[in-house]
């Protein structure tokens, strides 16, 4: 369960009830990525939870699915259902990442909590993630670049809620996020930046 930071410049929320979410959210990503500095720099999906609560699972599902197809195109993929990153790996994960692949640009996934009327939503923003902030976790700062679903609204016992999440409400936000990676790549490719 992740927050986001204060100094973040823009995030922008996607509703996985509409028609277009995956290709909108998709446009969104390639003009992020655009954007910036990419030439010599390794492109990371860091999909972060636990496949051990429902609610906390939405990393790991995206990483499995991603896996499948990504890391034979040059971008990689850390967080799976077979090897998940979560609060008790994600640093030495991240320090990992860093010495394998120089300088990484790295897009991090997570589910979230939010407000009632956002569960289903997801959010696309530039600047590091905060994972673990939405359960009191203190855990570092990750991503240039994040993208998280939001599984369930926060309240009161907000462990109890990520045991309680709806298991479809999780794979509507996977299968969404999963398109809309597969089309950034897809027009990465197209205009020649990767």
């Amino acid at each position: 369960m992740s927050i986001f930071l204060k100094s973040r410049k823009r995030i922008t929320y996607f509703s996985s009830s509409e028609k277009n979410t995956a290709y909108e959210l998709g446009r969104a990503l390639v003009e992020l990525m655009t954007a910036q500095s990419l030439a010599n720099r390794t492109i990371v999906f860091l999909c972060i939870g636990s496949d051990r609560a429902t609610g906390d699972c939405l990393g790991p599902i995206i990483g499995y699915k991603l896996s499948k197809y990504m890391n034979r195109h040059c971008y990689y993929v850390y967080g799976t259902l077979e090897e998940p990153v979560h609060a008790k790996n994600l640093k030495d994960t991240v320090e990992m990442i860093n010495q394998i692949h120089a300088d990484p640009f790295i897009i991090a996934i997570d589910a979230s909590l939010g407000k009632s009327d956002h569960v289903g939503y997801i959010t696309l923003g530039e600047g590091p993630l905060k994972p673990g902030a939405g359960v009191d976790k203190d855990l570092p700062e990750v991503g240039d670049l994040f993208i998280t679903g939001i599984v369930n609204f926060s309240g009161f016992l907000d462990h109890m809620l990520l045991q309680t999440t709806r298991l479809n409400v999780v794979m509507s936000l996977a299968d969404h996020i999963c398109l809309a990676i597969y089309y950034c790549i897809e027009q990465l490719k197209d205009l020649s930046i990767r």
